[in-house]
């Protein structure tokens, strides 16, 4: 670098540290919680004040600071909501640096769990694997392999996850359905307040890679799905990453990519995949315009496995046109399933959560809900 340039620099490849670096990524503030507001399982809100005079919208996860109280201070790092960014409109709570809360039962015993999620980040949980040796379930999975034909809807948007449910349930009010949490969002279960509306109404959430908070901890998507079908006995499972995701306008740069890799996932294990198809005629983006290009591309190109790619009846016929010009390429691997909406939209209104995506509820972007409970009555079909 020449003098005065402030540029970071890129790291050693011998030790990948920087030589000189720039502090930018992480943008710290301090303030003094002023205010409790709603909260929920695993969450709470907070107003903070901060030594300007401002006021910051913070969340703080208890599971891992403690609970804050009024008068406490609070370490933040408010960056992506200074830049605008999609963490739901906070400031995150790092720490209550003075009222740390104290260690965690078990902790440092021959019990406790060694799965390490949020890897080599200040806030990463250590956390009780669901087929660690300490586990109540390890010997359960120490051999399973197989999901024996359970259907496992894989969805791009965490969205979509109570439409799916509406679907399942509109047709099989008893149904067992698990939720796996990908890594591709919204890291800890806890953000979500739609699983939190839907506590109750699941078999169970498994967090699975580096997402953390379900009501099991996986490290693999592999053992997610081998959990969810022997642990918590579902019948159908959900595969779909956190709350907000990440794309960049390009083919290949958004996380839903890895909703083809689930695909697979499921298939190596004896599951039967179905995608939900992201299909709108309401999002503004001509990419995400008919089929989104996300689905397109995860299923088109990173699936290797066939899936059954679920289609509603009873779509506009110029949208249902658009979907079927878009999905003929994938006819070669997928089978195309056209199910029955009749009653769908009963269960959608229905839903015990509100439904939104990007901003638009049910009646806004009906078609994409729409697809998102179909593809959950083909799966309760197939569970029988």
């Amino acid at each position: 670098m020449t003098s005065g340039d402030t540029r970071r620099q890129d790291p050693d490849p011998a030790t990948g540290h920087p030589g000189d670096s720039v502090p930018g990524m992480v943008r710290w503030r301090t303030g003094t919680v002023t205010a409790l507001r709603r909260q929920w399982h695993g969450a709470t809100e907070l107003d903070v004040a901060l030594p300007d005079g401002a006021t910051m919208r913070a969340l703080a996860y208890p599971e891992l600071v403690g609970h804050p109280e009024p008068g406490d201070r609070v370490l933040l790092n408010a960056g992506a909501l200074l830049m605008g960014l999609g963490t739901g409109g906070y400031a995150l709570v790092v720490a209550l640096p003075d009222r740390l809360p104290p260690d965690p039962p078990q902790a440092a015993t021959r019990d406790a769990g060694h799965l390490v999620k949020a890897r080599y980040t200040p806030l990463q949980p250590i956390l009780l694997g669901v087929d660690e040796e300490a586990s109540p379930h390890h010997a359960l999975l120490a051999d399973a392999d197989d999901l024996a034909g359970m259907p496992v809807v894989t969805a791009d948007l965490h969205s979509a996850l109570p439409a799916i449910l509406a679907g399942v349930r509109a047709d099989a009010p008893d149904c067992r359905v698990a939720y796996l949490l990908t890594d591709g969002g919204a890291l800890p279960a806890w953000f979500s307040r739609t699983l939190d509306g839907l506590r109750g109404h699941l078999a169970g959430t498994i967090s699975v890679g580096q997402s953390f908070g379900g009501d099991l901890e996986a490290s693999t998507l592999h053992t997610g799905l081998l959990a969810a079908r022997h642990v918590l006995r579902a019948d159908v499972a959900v595969v779909a990453q956190g709350p907000g995701n990440l794309g960049t306008g390009t083919r290949w740069g958004y996380s839903g990519v890895a909703v083809g890799e689930a695909v697979n996932a499921v298939a190596v294990l004896g599951g039967r995949p179905i995608g939900s198809l992201r299909i709108s005629d309401a999002d503004p983006r001509p990419r995400h315009r008919g089929v989104s290009h996300h689905s397109l591309t995860a299923y088109g190109r990173v699936a290797l496995a066939p899936a059954d790619l679920v289609v509603p009846e009873g779509l506009d016929p110029a949208l249902a046109a658009e979907v079927d010009a878009a999905l003929a390429p994938l006819t070669a691997r997928h089978r195309i399933v056209r199910v029955d909406t009749a009653g769908l939209d009963a269960a959608l209104r229905a839903s015990v959560v509100p439904l939104s995506t990007m901003g638009r509820g049910l009646a806004a972007d009906h078609a994409y809900f729409l697809a998102a409970a179909a593809s959950g009555r083909h799966a309760a079909r197939l569970a029988g």
